[in-house]
Order: structure tokens, then C-alpha cells, then sequence
């Protein structure tokens, strides 16, 4: 497949990680999903099918876009949101991304909220 995009090959690998990683009631999912401006984070219980807490650059608030200080700043309010929802443990979603640069920021802020994973 000479010709994929690369949001095809983030696409497969997404699928990949999802085979084997799924949220459940005590433990929901920390997805992440990067544009090209923002960064995106949602805690979801996929037994569910529902998101428990969300945080993205672009909400009104927000003072970074998609940069590292910006993923840094979604991390710790998604965090913050999910306790506040009663969340302590998650497992991370890296959603295709390499785990490095602004998923990586966003990971390692969301631990030092103090989300467990």
C-alpha cells in the first residue's frame, strides 16, 4: 500500500491497538485525537458507549492550540474532569500517534493531575 495517507496508516494502527484495549466502568479510556491546530482528550467507558469527561484546545477557554503547552494544559483539565467524575485509573489511547511530542505531553500532565495509568 504504496499510497496511503497517513491518517489511513494512524487509522490501521488504531484498530490494532483497539483489538486488545478496550474502557471499561473502572477503568475508561483515555482517547487522544490530534488535528493539525488542537488536541483532543476524552475518558470513555466503551462498555457504555458513552464519554465521561472531555477536554479540548479549541474550547472557549483554552490559551494554547495544538502545541506541547497546549497538550500539556488538555491533559490536566481532562484530568481534573475525571476525578471530579470520580475517575482515578484510565487506560491510555495514543490513537495511532507515535507516543511522543504533544501525546506524550498530554500523557505525562494527565498523570501528574493524578490520573493512574
Amino acid at each position: 500500500m504504496p499510497h496511503d495517507s497517513k491518517d489511513t496508516i494512524r487509522r490501521r494502527i488504531h484498530k490494532r491497538i483497539r483489538r486488545r484495549l478496550s474502557g471499561t466502568s473502572e477503568r475508561p479510556r483515555l482517547a487522544v485525537f490530534r488535528s493539525l491546530k488542537h488536541i483532543y482528550a476524552q475518558v470513555i467507558d466503551d462498555a457504555q458507549g458513552e464519554t465521561l469527561a472531555a477536554a479540548s484546545s479549541n474550547e472557549k477557554n483554552a490559551t494554547n492550540g495544538g502545541n506541547i503547552a497546549g497538550a500539556k494544559a488538555i491533559g490536566k483539565l481532562v484530568a481534573q474532569r475525571a476525578q471530579e467524575k470520580g475517575i482515578k485509573g484510565v487506560v491510555f489511547d495514543r490513537g495511532g500517534y507515535l507516543y511522543h511530542g504533544r501525546v506524550k505531553a498530554l500523557a505525562d500532565s494527565a498523570r501528574e493531575a493524578g490520573l493512574e495509568f
